[in-house]
């Protein structure tokens, strides 16, 4: 009998060691460099969805339609390690608000008693806590599921952002008082302080307007930081720039100092319609240039000064997508995936308790359906979800490092297949592939190389020891096509490219450049690099 009460004395110390261990192991974070790692300098990647909490009832989405905790597990489950929560700036500075309940906002704004009892079916022991108690217990159910949380200050006024002229600009606006603003910051950062789940703090959402200028930025941001840091000197303070969080460009010339060190992560956001109407009227490899060549000027720069850049927000509809936003998507993807970035998408709602005098309307760009319940696009999810794994990081960190070849349509990469062929599979099941100077993509330790046969024919590898093998070209203005000259064909063009059957074949390069109409997607294929870690 002592013996087993021993045995389960050790079993319950191995299971609560069990369950504290991610924390214990993983939290706080800090930056290296450009990366986010742990407290043992190991990467941490955040690949995070945004939960928007900002609206006008300043009360979490989806709690009428799903059980807090239900919610919190999906993004678990749906491989997302971490929530982009947003809050209004008043929830934390207006007491008046912040001790209003949830029942009572509802109520206030009109909504019918229906939509409040689907409330209290789903999360009897939120609605009728105070809002800022609410906001608290959804942190604590993410926490519960080890989600990592980063709390982004939206908005100031609660409601739908963001405009230029919604009041919520830019420091100084009508609902924007800096100095509320720092006060704002430091009570999140304080209340969240004990919590090691909640991992940053995202300063403030898409800066904007006809007010803006580097001037304040410099002078409010350095004071918010510094305020946030001192009140939790545990999470990453990330920061946004001008311009609806694209532009960060100033940093070039004059750096944004702080006191403190290896916590400062920097954000910047990005759709299909960020700069207008290009997906819709120009060639998709022209604007897929554009696009990441503007990324990198505006906030990719970063990096190679020692900055972790956070994609805080990007996203397309899930449901009616465009051929535009599909194209959007694979450039992205592309990006994404050869600078392994953090990110978070936007959005996770299905829907909104009220967005613009609208009760439940639904949201397009939501990665759930407007009943919370199933994810709305399955093929695009799973596309996304090819981004979410950890591929690269400091060198101390991983023992080697490779080369994959991504195909952002699919999500997937390729691999070889039994006998010489090769074919489209998972990337975490990924070959080491290795793109040599001789610009062929040879299987790390073998002869084997990938081998064009002829247009309209399968890929296929081949031995290469005397270097004879196909040379691959990374062309277009995009450098996604992969292109070879056909020797036994008078020196015939084709590029690498993906059938309807997902077969890899070889067939005349298109959409190089002018036509409008014309999807390069099959033939679009990065090669990054990938690493295998200790």
């Amino acid at each position: 009998m002592g013996k087993c009460r021993v045995l389960f004395f050790l079993l319950s110390i191995f299971s609560l060691f069990s369950f504290f261990l991610p924390t214990l192991h993983a939290l706080p974070l800090s930056t290296s460099s450009r990366w986010i790692v742990d407290e043992k300098g190991q990467r941490v990647k955040l690949a995070c969805v945004n939960w928007p909490s900002h609206l006008d009832l300043a009360v979490a989405e989806g709690l009428t339609k799903q059980p807090v905790d239900v919610i919190s597990k999906k993004i678990k489950d749906m491989g997302f390690n971490c929530v982009r929560f947003t809050w209004p700036l008043y929830l934390a500075t207006n007491n008046s608000l912040a001790s209003t309940t949830v029942r009572q906002s509802f109520t206030n704004a009109g909504i019918s008693k229906d939509v409040v009892a689907n409330l209290q079916a789903n999360n009897p022991s939120i609605v009728d806590l105070s809002l800022i108690n609410a906001f608290k217990a959804v942190v604590g159910s993410l926490s519960k599921n080890k989600v990592m949380v980063i709390l982004d200050n939206h908005i100031s006024k609660p409601g739908w952002c963001c405009a230029d002229s919604d009041g919520n600009s830019f420091f100084g606006d009508k609902y924007f008082n800096p100095n509320l603003w720092v006060k704002g910051l430091t009570k999140m950062a304080t209340l969240f302080k004990d919590n090691p789940f909640v991992v940053g703090m995202s300063l403030r959402n898409e800066l904007r307007g006809p007010m803006q200028n580097t001037k304040d930025w410099y002078r409010y941001m350095q004071q918010g930081a510094e305020q946030v840091h001192k009140a939790n000197p545990n999470v990453l303070v990330i920061i946004s720039g001008l311009s609806f969080d694209t532009n960060l460009s100033f940093l070039k010339k004059q750096p944004l100092f702080l006191t403190f060190t290896r916590k400062l992560v920097f954000e910047v956001h990005h759709y299909s319609f960020t700069g207008g109407p290009k997906w819709r009227v120009g060639n998709a490899n022209q604007v897929c240039a554009d696009m990441t060549n503007n990324l990198m000027q505006n906030a990719g720069f970063l990096m190679d000064q020692g900055f972790p850049l956070f994609v805080g927000e990007w996203g397309l509809a899930m449901v009616g997508t465009s051929e535009s936003e599909e194209r959007y998507l694979n450039c992205f993807l592309g990006w994404a995936m050869e600078y392994d970035l953090d990110w978070g998408l936007w959005t996770l709602s299905g829907s909104y308790n009220v967005k613009l005098g609208e009760v439940g309307a639904a949201e397009s760009f939501g990665l759930l359906n407007r009943n919370w319940t199933d994810v709305s696009n399955e093929g695009i999810f799973q596309r996304i979800s090819t981004i979410q794994p950890l591929r690269q990081g400091p060198e101390t960190s991983y023992r080697h490092k490779h080369k994959i070849i991504f195909h952002p349509a699919t999500g997937l990469c390729i691999l070889k297949t039994t006998g010489m062929g090769v074919q489209l599979g998972n990337c975490s099941e990924s070959n080491h592939w290795d793109y040599t100077p001789q610009n062929t993509l040879a299987i790390e330790g073998s002869y084997l190389c990938l081998q064009a046969q002829g247009s309209n024919r399968p890929a296929r590898l081949t031995i290469n020891s005397q270097n004879t093998g196909t040379k691959w070209v990374q062309m277009s203005d995009s450098k996604l096509h992969l292109a070879t000259e056909l020797s036994n064909n008078n020196n015939t063009t084709v590029c690498l490219d993906v059938d309807s059957g997902h077969n890899l074949i070889t067939n005349p390069c298109k959409c190089l450049s002018k036509d409008i109409k014309c999807d390069p997607g099959s033939q679009w294929f990065k090669i990054a690099d990938a690493c295998d870690f200790y």
